[in-house]
C-alpha cells in the first residue's frame, strides 16, 4: 500500500464530524483520555460485562428500523466453514466482503461462535470477527478478561448501534489479522447497542470503556472496515512498512496480487 494512497482513503473519515464505529489484541497500553482526567477513565476501563445489562428490545429506534430494511436484500443462506478455522490476515479479500445478517439461530451457528473463542484464545486475542476466520456472516466473540475460563464470554449477532459517546480516548490497538502491528485509535468512550444472542433474542446493551472499545474494533470488521483506517494521517504512516510486508507476504503466499496495493 502506498502512503498516499492510504492517506486519502482515510482522510473523509478523519473529517467527519460523526463517532467512528471497527479483532482486537491483548496488547495494548493505558488509555489515554482527551480532555478529562487519567484517573476517571481508568475507573471505567475495569468494569466488567455483567448479563444484568442485557434488556429485551421493547422499543426500536428509527435508525434500527432503517438499518433492518437495508438488511432485508443482505440475508446469509446456510452457514459454510471449515474446521479448524484460521485468521484470515490482511489483505486476505475475506476482511473487505460483505458480511451478510444472520436468519438461522442453530448448532451450527453456536459451533461457529464457540470454535471462534477457541481461536481467539489461542492466537492471544479479547475478541474475533467472523469474517476474520473467512465466515461473512454479521457475528462477534469477545471477552475482555482474553482468557479462557476468566471474564464473561460475549457472543453478538447482527447488532447495530444506535448511541455514541461524545468523548473519545486514545488507545494503542492490535489485531489479530495483523500481527505484530500496533497503534494508536480513538474511539469513542462508551456505545449502546442492540443485537441478538445465539438462540435469535434480540437486547439492548450499554457498553463502557474497554468493552466498547473491542466491540467497536470488532463492529468495523463487519462493516469490512479495517482499523488502520481509523487513524491520523500521522499515525498511518508509522505502520505503513508494517502493511506493506504483509502485502507482500499475501503475494508470494497466493502468487496473487495483493487487493489492497
Amino acid at each position: 500500500m502506498r502512503t498516499a494512497i492510504a492517506s486519502s482513503t482515510l482522510q473523509p473519515l478523519l473529517n467527519c464530524s460523526c463517532p467512528s464505529v471497527i479483532s482486537f489484541s491483548r496488547r495494548g497500553r493505558s488509555p489515554r483520555t482527551t480532555g478529562s482526567r487519567a484517573s476517571s477513565m481508568d475507573a471505567s476501563f475495569t468494569q466488567k460485562p455483567s448479563t444484568s445489562r442485557l434488556v429485551p428490545n421493547a422499543r426500536r429506534t428509527l435508525l434500527a428500523e432503517l438499518q433492518d430494511m437495508k438488511d432485508e436484500k443482505n440475508i446469509a443462506g446456510p452457514l459454510e466453514y471449515e474446521l479448524p478455522l484460521r485468521i484470515a490476515l490482511y489483505p486476505d479479500p475475506k476482511l473487505r466482503a460483505t458480511n451478510k445478517r444472520i436468519t438461522v439461530f442453530d448448532e451450527k451457528l453456536e459451533k461457529l461462535a464457540k470454535e471462534m473463542f477457541e481461536v481467539m484464545y489461542e492466537t492471544d486475542g479479547v475478541g474475533l470477527s467472523a469474517p476474520q476466520v473467512g465466515v461473512n456472516v454479521q457475528l462477534m466473540v469477545f471477552n475482555p478478561e482474553g482468557e479462557r475460563g476468566k471474564g464473561e464470554e460475549i457472543v453478538l449477532a447482527n447488532p447495530k448501534i444506535f448511541k455514541y459517546a461524545s468523548k473519545r480516548t486514545l488507545f494503542a490497538e492490535g489485531c489479530l489479522s495483523f500481527p505484530e502491528i500496533e497503534a494508536d485509535v480513538e474511539r469513542p468512550v462508551s456505545v449502546k447497542i442492540e443485537a441478538q444472542d445465539l438462540k435469535g433474542k434480540k437486547f439492548d446493551i450499554h457498553l463502557k470503556g474497554f468493552e466498547a472499545r473491542i466491540f467497536q474494533h470488532e463492529f468495523d470488521h463487519l462493516q469490512s472496515t479495517l482499523f488502520f483506517e481509523r487513524m491520523t494521517p500521522a499515525v498511518l504512516e508509522t505502520i505503513i512498512p508494517a502493511l506493506q510486508k504483509l502485502e507482500n507476504d499475501y503475494m508470494q503466499k497466493t502468487g496473487q496480487p495483493a487487493p489492497e496495493t
